[in-house]
């Protein structure tokens, strides 16, 4: 542990377990993206991710947190984050985020993705969705500067550019032992600017953009937040390590590899 927020540090052991969490939360979103089509419904698509993870011998990490009923997020349109998988089936042109993670051994993944349903209906979803992929990347190499956490606020802003609103009172945040943990990860310039990036810090980073402004509220169900202006959203995630050697995107098939080398920044390899 370091730091007034007790951020946890893990050991190398641990983060290669992890890193298997890691990897069968990509597989479980890998085998929801593919199934992605008009007339499918979120409930379909949960189900689909919560086998992946069973057969893969994972544990939910959001099936049943804080009561929690589902094993996926599936964020459809104006919805931000956290919608609970129904049975509307999707249609042609939707934007879809999906959020998802689970634990092995006591240790956790997390990650999301968005996407287009078919066909777009407009090229403003497709830069949405593009945009906010590209923030997360941004974020993700700003660690490898070894400054502080609030150094990847900064480097979402940066790629964001003022082109989409970036929602308030959603961040990323630390991940281990828990899901959710210190420190929080902004997804904006703050004065306080975090702990110190230091090998054995893992964080969840996880920008969140909308068409429109960056309000948002919470449905009645007490979990799906959507666009204040209903106007659409797109969130992506990966869950990222520092180590001695770089940086490790555990989350990510390639560990980030090809996506980190476009800003210098290069992956450990994999014994």
């Amino acid at each position: 542990m370091f730091g007034r927020e007790r951020v946890e540090i893990k050991t190398p052991e641990q983060i290669l377990t992890m890193r298997r969490a890691g990897l069968l939360t990509r597989a479980a979103l890998d085998s929801v993206q593919a199934a992605l089509r008009p007339g499918i419904t979120p409930a379909e698509l949960d189900a689909i991710g919560a086998e992946v993870i069973r057969a893969g011998g994972g544990t939910s990490n959001f099936l049943g947190y804080h009561g929690y009923p589902a094993t996926l997020c599936i964020s459809v349109n104006e919805v931000v984050v956290h919608g609970i998988p129904g049975d509307t089936p999707l249609v042609e042109g939707d934007v879809v985020s999906v959020d998802g993670g689970c634990s092995i051994e006591g240790w956790h993944g997390d990650s999301a993705f968005s996407a287009i349903v078919g066909e777009p209906r407009e090229q403003g979803d497709v830069d949405l969705v593009e945009a906010t992929r590209q923030a997360l990347w941004a974020g993700i190499a700003a660690l490898d500067a070894r400054g502080r956490v609030g150094d990847v606020g900064a480097a979402v802003e940066d790629s964001v550019d003022g082109r989409f609103g970036i929602v308030d009172g959603y961040t990323g945040h630390g991940i281990g032992t828990a899901m959710h943990m210190p420190p929080d990860v902004l997804n904006y310039r703050d004065r306080d600017r975090g702990p110190k990036v230091r090998p054995g810090l893992v964080l969840a980073i996880e920008p969140m953009l909308t068409r429109g402004g960056e309000d948002t509220e919470i449905l009645p169900d007490e979990w799906t937040v959507v666009t204040s202006d209903g106007t659409r959203a797109a969130h992506w995630e990966h869950t990222v390590a520092v180590l001695e050697e770089g940086l490790w995107v555990l989350t990510a098939a390639d560990g980030g590899a090809a996506e980190l080398a476009a800003f210098g920044v290069k992956v450990p390899t994999e014994d």
